[in-house]
């Protein structure tokens, strides 16, 4: 069994030019890293919002597991589809009455097992179930079958993100921020072992408003009405952070961001 256990966490995939940014980028991190599991985010795969069947087959020929948010119920096609693929997961804080899956235990080749849970934070979103007790509850369930856990937070307020990687230090073995769709700096392993970074960041257009075509973004600002929004084609770029865990423990090790430009530029 290897000592450690990588995890290549990709942020929010937003349109066509998310999936192309991913079909671009992603064999090259893959050949770098060598993780055991991929991971992201695809509740914006499908034009932007939501994602459907037919995507989502398209985006597991690369990704082990991809979690969701509050966008996951954009497309018809979704529900049943969350049914149906164990892999595609939504918050689990969302009313039990509503289908899918909120958590899965991926094993890998080597027959290592990690887990990854969905969690949505409530500040300027819907009043879902308290994250941080569901988090209780399904991180006690989860260590029993394993001791690596990513958990998911797709949340709005950056207060509320960190708050839950510090509730969760030394209990998961990574807390990763999506939803605003802008990769944040603050990468770190916390005290007690846990990753966190409070947003992973987007695939998708690099000229844009967080994804969106920018001249659309620009008239809702000026004009305060109603805009339809498209995924920007204007230039590709992918942010994602890759996450090393000690197999036995499950405490993190290390966690690397990167961010990759198709004009070559790198950081």
């Amino acid at each position: 069994m290897p000592a450690r256990f990588g995890i290549l966490f990709l942020g929010d995939i937003v349109g066509r030019p998310g999936r192309r940014a991913m079909d671009k980028f992603l064999p090259g991190l893959i050949k770098k890293y060598s993780p055991a599991m991929v991971v992201g985010n695809g509740e914006n795969a499908a034009g932007g919002s939501g994602v459907t069947e037919e995507i989502g087959k398209d985006l597991f020929l690369h990704i082990d597991v991809l979690t969701s948010g509050n966008h996951i119920w954009d497309k018809k096609d979704s529900l049943l589809y969350l049914e149906r693929e164990p892999r595609l997961l939504r918050p689990a804080n969302y009313p039990s009455v509503n289908p899918g899956h909120f958590s899965y235990v991926f094993q890998a080749a080597d027959g290592v097992k990690a887990a990854v849970l969905n969690l949505q934070g409530r500040v300027f979103m819907e009043p879902l179930d308290c994250p941080f007790k569901r988090a209780d509850e399904e991180v006690a369930a989860l260590a029993a079958e394993t001791p690596i856990i990513l958990v998911d937070f797709h949340a709005e307020a950056t207060s509320e993100k960190q708050a839950l990687g510090w509730y969760l230090d030394g209990r998961v073995s990574a807390v990763i921020g999506t939803h605003t769709h802008v990769p944040t700096s603050d990468e770190r392993v916390l005290p007690k072992g846990t990753a966190y970074i409070t947003d992973a960041g987007m695939a998708g257009g690099r000229n844009a408003v967080i994804g969106m075509a920018r001249e659309q973004a620009l008239q809702r600002f000026l004009t305060s009405r109603p805009q339809r929004f498209e995924p920007s084609r204007d230039g590709l770029f992918l942010s994602c952070v890759f996450i090393e865990i000690d197999v036995k423990t499950g405490k993190a090790l290390s966690i690397k961001r990167e961010v990759l430009a198709e004009d070559g530029h790198e950081e």
